[in-house]
This record gives structure tokens, sequence and C-alpha cells, in this order.
């Protein structure tokens, strides 16, 4: 029987070997039924194939909820925000009757783009020949277009796309047969109920790009396990690896997340004394999900600090960057703006630290001799990730 070298099995998990998706996807999904204690990281080729990023566009982005930011970004009727979900702008915007629903960005005329960035308004006008939309979308103005035979007002409106909202956060989805995010994430509602996180005020949010596959930043927020080196100066030094933990009850389709401890003389991590739901144990652990396939964020006693992806090329991405507060803690600040400014500024630094690493991984997978090795146990999540993977991916 002919046998495999090591040199050989490296060379053959190279991008250079240029093997056919059918085969990267056939090695994940047989990975995906391994069990954790025998897994690997995934293929190299699942980072750095142009094939992988064209098929995680279709079967991933323009098909799952993908989380657009917080809902107290746009608190007031007629807010919005401009979000662009892979090659569909939107606009997201706060309607009469409190509700937030999504629509094309997209003038119905002549294709323009109507608005960018926020603001508050009570009719979008297009920039190119000034066609006016309500905030519902109705097209309420179009000049000139009254010898225009095939045109009728009333029959012409923005586009509405699906638009939940769940604990405070916004989702949006280009497929309209999707489930309700809440029906999707209640396994995941029963463990983050208790910190009422709807109630988080955003204190910030910014847009970056960074040099790496969108995965290789997902699978590093979602573990720990790197939390002691890559961190040893922030977020790691008062992190309790023993007591990390994960849910029993088995693999989630939609998400999954891990419970992790601070000490007591942590700097953040804990309940602030104005905090009455969280009692016993639970004023000192955080929550630790990743809703599939790019929202991942930390749900502390007194912070939440997320992440939203959107890959942008097999080695570029999209990141929402952001992080709100419980009502108790920004009211308990005497002086509201610098306690925001210095929050910022300390996981500024812990995204400095992981921009290094994700970077580095991407650079890595794009080696010749670069190849997948053992996980840990604390690396549960990303094998779950390969499993999500695997069922979306592989038909």
């Amino acid at each position: 029987m002919m046998t495999t070298s090591p040199d050989q099995a490296l060379l053959a998990n190279t991008p250079l070997a240029n093997k056919p998706l059918a085969q990267t996807l056939a090695a994940l999904k047989e990975l995906a039924s391994t069990p954790l204690s025998s897994a690997t990281a995934m293929p190299k080729d699942m980072y750095v194939s142009a094939d992988i990023y064209q098929l995680e566009r279709e079967r991933l982005f323009q098909r799952e909820w993908i989380c657009a930011g917080r809902s107290d970004e746009i608190p007031n009727t007629g807010d919005y925000m401009s979000f662009d979900l892979c090659d569909q702008p939107l606009i997201l915007v706060r309607g009469a009757g409190g509700d937030i629903h999504a629509m094309s960005n997209i003038c119905r005329h002549r294709m323009m783009r109507l608005v960018d960035g926020k603001g508050n308004t009570r009719k979008f006008t297009c920039p190119y020949h000034a066609w006016t939309y309500d905030i519902a979308g109705n097209l309420v103005a179009a000049p000139y277009m009254d010898q225009t035979d095939c045109f009728d007002k009333k029959a012409i409106s923005l586009p509405q796309v699906r638009c939940d909202q769940f604990e405070g956060w916004i989702y949006v989805s280009l497929n309209p047969d999707i489930a309700p995010v809440a029906e999707m994430l209640a396994p995941l509602t029963e463990i983050t109920a208790p910190y009422a996180q709807a109630h988080y005020i955003t204190i910030f949010n910014e847009q970056h790009e960074w040099d790496c596959n969108w995965k290789c930043l997902t699978e590093n927020f979602m573990e720990s396990y790197h939390l002691p080196v890559a961190h040893k100066a922030t977020v790691g030094a008062h992190y309790v690896v023993k007591d990390t933990s994960f849910d029993q009850r088995g693999v989630f389709e939609h998400f999954t997340y891990q419970l992790f401890t601070k000490s007591d003389g942590a700097p953040v991590g804990n309940a602030h004394p104005d905090n009455k739901t969280l009692t016993g144990k639970w004023r000192n652990i955080s929550v630790m999900p990743t809703v599939f396939p790019a929202h991942m964020y930390v749900l502390a006693p007194d912070h939440l600090w997320y992440l939203c992806l959107q890959p942008v090329g097999r080695g570029k991405v999209s990141i929402k960057y952001g992080a709100a507060v419980p009502p108790e803690v920004l009211n308990a600040q005497p002086d509201k703006a610098a306690f925001i400014a210095k929050t910022k500024a300390f996981l500024d630094i812990v995204q400095v630290e992981d921009r290094g690493v994700v970077e580095g991984i991407y650079q890595g997978a794009l080696s010749p001799l670069g190849s997948p090795g053992p996980l840990s146990w604390l690396e549960r999540e990303n094998h779950e990730f390969t499993q999500y993977l695997a069922r979306r991916l592989c038909d």
C-alpha cells in the first residue's frame, strides 16, 4: 500500500496544489465529523481559496442573518444608517411605529445610491434626479415624469429585506424565508437573559478593514486559549483558564458560546454594585457567543464588546467594532466622556493585539509549509464553527 510522506502531505495542503473545490469541501466534511479530541484546525484552502470565498458569500452572507449593529444607534423616528450586505446597499431606519426596517439603498430610477452614513430624516431624496421616498420606502415625488406613460408613482417603492431586532441587536438577511432570529437563538437567550443586554448603552462603534480572511478573526475571537498569551497585558491578565466552560447540551445549529470568569481584582468583567439582576458566581462570569456566521461578542456584567464581520475579499475583512455598557455602569460615572474614552482606549489596545495575531495567521495560511495542527479543549467553539461551515457549504 502506497503511503504519503509528511513532506508530501504538507505540500498537498498548500494552495499551490490548486486542489478543486470538491476536494477541500470533502476534507472539511470529514473534519467536521471528527471528535474534538482528534480534530485539527480547518484545511488551509478554507482561508485562501477564491472558490471557497465565493461559496461563502452565496451560502452564508447572502442567506443567513447578518448583524448590522445595535438598535440604540438609531433610537428615534426617522433615524437611519446605511449598511452594505454583500453587494446590496441597505438603509436601516426607525419607522413611525418604533420598529426598525431595512430597505434597498438604491433609487428605483437610474439605480443611484441614496444615502451614506447615519442621520435623521423624513424623506430620502436621490442626489441624482431628486426622486424622493418616505421613511417607509414609498415614492412620494419624482420631478418631470408627467409625460412618461409607463410611470406610476404609487407602484414604485424601495424593496424591503428581512430585518429583526433581538436583545438590542439589529439583524438583516437577504433570505426572505429565513426563520426569525429569536427562534433560532432561543437556547442562547436562556443564558444571556439575566444580563439584560438589550438595555446596554452603546458608547462607541467604528468601521475597520484588516488584511486577513474573515474566518481568521472569527476563530480568534471565539476562543479564549490565546488570552493569557496574546492579551497578557490586557484582557488576559485576570482570565481564569480552569473556569472556562461550555454548554453540555450539545452542538447548536446557529451559534456557539463559552463562559469564562474574571478574578475579583480584575479592573473589568465584574458586576457593578448597583447591578441587582446577576447573583452569586454570575457576577463574575462573561458569556462569549458567536452567532454564525460572523457576529461575535463578549457579554460581561459590566460591558459588551462586539465585532460584526463581512468578507470583502478572501484576504480582507470589514469589521464593525463597538462597545456598550449597562445603564448602572454609565450612570455611576462622574465624567461619562472620560470613562468612555478610557474604555475605548483599552479595547483599542486589545484590537491591535488581535490584529497582529490574525493577520499573522493569514500569512501562515498562505505559506507553502503552513499546516493546520491539533485543537485544544479550549478551542471547542472553533470545531463547532467547522461543523457549521460543513453544514452550510458541503452538499
